[in-house]
């Protein structure tokens, strides 16, 4: 399985908002099968990161596509090549 990253672009309205309840059981399900790594979203710029694990572009589209918000998203899609931080390590031993 490859990583990918996901960078999208949104802008909002009523029907955005609505939508949010059904987006998020979407992606929650994800996070539960293992899917998606890590889901990020500011309201400042009004971008989201997702971090996918799947076997090509093509099937983090169909993930995508299956969301309510879909149509207002705008978005670019690579392959992750170095992907580290502290939940892809051992957890530190601790002395008691």
């Amino acid at each position: 399985m490859k990583k990918f990253q996901v960078t999208i672009r949104f802008f909002m309205d009523d029907a955005f908002m609505d939508a949010i309840p059904e987006h998020r059981k979407m992606i929650d399900g994800l996070i539960r099968d293992g899917v998606i790594d890590l889901y990020v979203v500011t309201m400042e710029s009004l971008r989201a990161w997702i971090t996918f694990t799947a076997e090509s572009k093509k099937e983090v589209i169909m993930h995508l596509r299956d969301s309510p918000l879909f149509r207002y998203w705008t978005y670019e899609i690579d392959e992750v090549y170095v992907l580290d931080g502290p939940h892809y390590r051992l957890p530190v031993m601790r002395m008691n």
